[in-house]
């Protein structure tokens, strides 16, 4: 075991190091690997189901087995394994089985995130009567979208689509299309006090698609067409948009799950290349960090390992995960259970719960130059630093004494740096996945996260060096959590021993 722990210590302090000696030069060029990935990674991904399916991808890459949920694992389990599972195509866990885990003292080590964003979604019947000549479409916010930073932006369409194949079976099938097909308009300031607001998200927030066509009949029905399920719901000439982009005739479109999104690009900016403008930023960056600290660890996992290190990515944080790809909904929970059962060799959940700890990582606020007077003192993360931990008196997150020098220890032995933040008293808190996954395991968690500014935003801004700084650090929890855990165990003593 101290051979061991030498050689994981050894090997992310070398890290920590060449981290810090290519700092200056990673920032001048730009030319930070996993931030360039980002990047792509954002714009080729813009739905939860885009991103949860290319994570998927990554993890397959990395030699992760995929593991439906609607099957047995008896014969599929094993130490030294790598897996992954999916539910709704929006939400994921993957996780390693330690190449010495038999139970007992072996926990998990578990890193959570969640990969919706703010959108604007269809309706279920997006087709609305033209106003004026424009085609307008018909949606919905999710969370806190369709606020003023959604106004005069360029919105794309994607999501997925249930179709009916040619031999009858039923397939979900993901749709990008490459443009922006959307707007919402601003009313210009020349008009006074309507352009000021409030603003009805109804009536006044309704994005344009198109102008009504010269020719009418554009808005009819072809013969192959008649019948289609989703004719009377959506505007024909979008749905055609949408059956070419998935090459499939529009009667064989069942039903879908469409969302607006912005267009346009991340980018890395600042006279020193040190910001990362970027859509989507809450809470993809995190979900990202976590995955490739997961694959990057995954050889010491499988060699050393003595519990089971976990990555869980989840749906619907924006809007209280209560449903069944949510936090809530009890997947990570399952998943642990139906390892535990097949390799625990009879250990009980509520033992491997108890030794497990979980890092709940959601982005959280960077300080803001122009706004100190609503951040506390000593509690203003900077972009560009490392890690910061999220404390709140209200339960809001699961930070604790304890949880945060666990975190703290694993920070100090791998040499990374960690911020602190605490909202103001007259400020109103944030809630993260967190405390209802501790509260529903019971286990140890801290709420960390990757400073941003502009949360909620349609477009925010992070360190370019946020995600790798963030990444090492996951990493070096995957590498470093059985060791510090075995120092905290060490140190209790039961008072009410015999």
């Amino acid at each position: 075991m101290g051979a061991n722990y030498r050689q994981r210590k050894e090997m992310t302090q070398k890290r920590a190091k060449a981290r810090k000696d290519n700092k200056k030069d990673i920032l001048s060029a730009a030319a930070d690997p996993y931030t360039l990935e980002f990047i792509d990674f954002t714009y080729e991904n813009p739905t939860v189901f885009h991103a949860c399916d290319a994570f998927s991808q990554m993890l397959s890459e990395a030699g992760f087995t995929y593991l439906s949920e609607r099957v047995s694992w008896d014969d599929k389990l094993k130490q030294g394994g790598k897996y992954f599972t999916t539910r709704n195509g929006s939400s994921l866990i993957a996780f390693i089985v330690g190449g010495e885990y038999i139970g007992g003292e072996g926990g998990a080590g578990m890193i959570a995130a969640h990969i919706d964003a703010l959108t604007a979604k269809l309706k279920p019947f997006s087709k609305k009567e033209p106003v004026e000549g424009y085609t307008q479409l018909g949606v919905a916010p999710y969370g806190g979208s369709m606020s003023s930073v959604w106004w005069d932006r360029d919105l794309g369409l994607a999501g997925r689509v249930v179709v009916k194949t040619d031999n009858d079976t039923i397939q979900t099938k993901l749709v990008h299309i490459p443009y922006p097909i959307a707007r919402i308009p601003t009313l210009a300031e020349h008009f006074g006090a309507p352009s000021q607001g409030p603003f009805n998200l109804e009536t006044q927030m309704t994005p344009i698609i198109s102008l009504e066509p010269a020719d009418p009949s554009e808005n009819d029905l072809r013969p192959e067409e008649i019948g289609a399920p989703l004719a009377e719901k959506h505007n024909i000439r979008l749905l055609r948009i949408i059956a070419e982009a998935l090459d499939v005739p529009v009667k064989s479109m069942l039903n879908c799950d469409l969302e607006l999104f912005d267009t346009q690009k991340a980018e890395i900016g600042g006279i020193n290349n040190e910001f990362l403008y970027c859509p989507r930023i809450d809470d993809r960056i995190c979900a990202f960090a976590a995955i490739k600290a997961l694959i990057d660890s995954a050889s010491q996992c499988v060699e050393f390992g003595k519990g089971i290190n976990v990555a869980a990515l989840f749906d619907n944080e924006e809007i209280g995960s209560l449903l069944r790809q949510g936090a809530r909904g009890g997947l990570l929970e399952n998943t642990l259970s139906r390892v535990v059962k097949v390799l625990g060799k009879g250990v009980t959940m509520e033992q491997t719960y108890a030794n497990s700890f979980l890092v709940s990582a959601d982005v959280t606020h960077a300080v803001n130059p122009n706004f100190l007077n609503v951040y506390l003192q000593y509690h203003r993360p900077h972009l560009n630093v490392g890690i910061t931990i999220k404390r709140d008196a209200g339960g809001h997150v699961t930070s604790d004494a304890e949880s945060s020098a666990f975190f703290e220890e694993i920070a100090e032995r791998s040499e990374n740096t960690l911020q602190y933040f605490h909202i103001r008293n007259d400020s109103r808190s944030g809630g993260t996945v967190g405390p209802m996954l501790s509260s529903s395991m019971g286990c140890r968690a801290i709420d960390v996260g990757i400073p941003q500014l502009a949360m909620h935003s349609i477009r925010g801004c992070t360190g370019s060096l946020d995600l790798t700084l963030g990444s090492d650090m996951f990493q070096a929890f995957y590498e470093l959590w059985e060791d510090v855990d075995r120092d905290f165990r060490s140190g209790e003593v039961d008072t009410y021993a015999a």
